[in-house]
C-alpha cells in the first residue's frame, strides 16, 4: 500500500454543503488505510469585537458544542478500520486549520467549499481559498452541491 497521505485532515463545519467534502475524505482515508483528524474551528474573531459577557459565553458554548457534533459526525460516517481522531480548534479558521495540520503531520487537507463568486466571494471571503495559500501540505476542495 502507498504511503501517501497517511495522515488527512478532514474539517467540517457541520452543514451539509460539507458532507461531499467528509466523505471524500473518508474514501480517500479508506482506500489509503489512513489516519483521519476531523477539526471544526470556532471562530473567535468574529467575536473580538463583542464585550465578554454572559452572552457571549453562551455563544461559545453553543459554537463549541456545533463542533463537537461536527467532528463526531465524521467519526460516526467512517468506514470500519478507518481510525478518527476529533478535534475543536478556536481562532481563525484557515490559520488554525493550517496550524493543526503543519504541527500533526498531515499530508492532505480535505475540505469543502459553497463555491461563491462575486461580491459573495469578495465580502465573505473564502477559508478553503486562504487555506490553500497558507498550508505546506496538498488541499482538495470538494465543492459542496448547492442544496
Amino acid at each position: 500500500m502507498s504511503e501517501l497521505f497517511k495522515k488527512i485532515l478532514i474539517a467540517t463545519d457541520g452543514s451539509k454543503r460539507t458532507q461531499n467534502a467528509v466523505d471524500m475524505g473518508l474514501k480517500i482515508a479508506k482506500d489509503r488505510g489512513s489516519k483521519v483528524y476531523a477539526v471544526y474551528v470556532v471562530d473567535t474573531v468574529t467575536f473580538t469585537s463583542i464585550p465578554m459577557d454572559v452572552t457571549w459565553e453562551n455563544m461559545y458554548q453553543l459554537l463549541k458544542d456545533e463542533g463537537e457534533d461536527a467532528v463526531r459526525a465524521v467519526k460516526d460516517a467512517a468506514p470500519e478500520g478507518v481510525e478518527v481522531e476529533t478535534r475543536v480548534l478556536e481562532g481563525n479558521p484557515a490559520a488554525e486549520i493550517t496550524k493543526f495540520a503543519n504541527d500533526s503531520g498531515v499530508e492532505l487537507i480535505v475540505m469543502g467549499t459553497l463555491g461563491k463568486s462575486g461580491i459573495d466571494r469578495i465580502l465573505l471571503g473564502s477559508t478553503a481559498e486562504k487555506v490553500i495559500r497558507i498550508a505546506s501540505c496538498p488541499v482538495l476542495v470538494i465543492k459542496s452541491d448547492k442544496k
